[in-house]
């Protein structure tokens, strides 16, 4: 199919553009949260799984730009995490992936000395391996998707034997869909086009 723009919305494209732009600007962990719909959040539980990751979590930075907080996270001690926890943007794997916008695979990582310890510390847990992707959406890198590989209390480590390239590459599938539905999501929103 070839499908061409309507003349007649060309004009409004320029007015369209810096209104889904000033809408992704307002996303943050909790509204993201909010509009993760059961879709969403089954596509993110898949490709969490299908990595062979423990968990993943979606980061955002906050409103004033200080720091990545987990929006969804497909764990069992999520609530610990979401709307809770905030990971400062000067340290750490995922805002160093946030920053450079390159995606990032390593196993034992726990001997990374760039790997902030903070979430291990207030969960009891050790991650021994992570993929962490930058998360676009309406044209920005606005988050981070991570998955990870974790000993400690309630997690089974002993199929736990890393991630590979193919993981890696399952993980930015998964964020590029995602950011596909939100994107289809809000602009159906910003031109009252609502789903039957």
């Amino acid at each position: 199919m070839n499908i061409l723009p309507d003349a007649a919305f060309l004009e409004l494209e320029p007015g369209l553009s810096e209104r889904m732009l000033r809408i992704g600007a307002s996303i943050h962990a909790e509204e993201f949260s909010a509009l993760a719909d059961p879709l969403m959040r089954e596509i993110f539980h898949s490709g969490v799984s299908e990595a062979g990751a423990h968990e993943g979590t979606v980061w955002l930075v906050d409103e004033g730009g200080e720091f990545l907080v987990p929006a969804v996270n497909t764990g069992p001690r999520a609530g610990e995490m979401v709307g809770h926890f905030r990971q400062p943007l000067k340290s750490g794997l995922i805002c160093m992936v946030f920053d450079s916008e390159q995606p990032f695979l390593e196993n034992e990582v726990s001997n990374n000395p760039g790997q902030s310890k903070l979430l291990d510390s207030k969960l009891g847990v050790r991650t021994t391996a992570l993929i962490a992707v930058p998360f676009y959406f309406l044209r920005n890198c606005r988050g981070v998707i991570s998955c990870v590989q974790l000993e400690g209390p309630g997690y089974d480590s002993a199929g736990s034997t890393g991630f590979r390239p193919q993981h890696l590459k399952i993980m930015q599938h998964t964020a590029s869909v995602l950011a596909q539905l939100i994107e289809y999501q809000l602009l159906s929103c910003a031109v009252g086009w609502k789903n039957s």
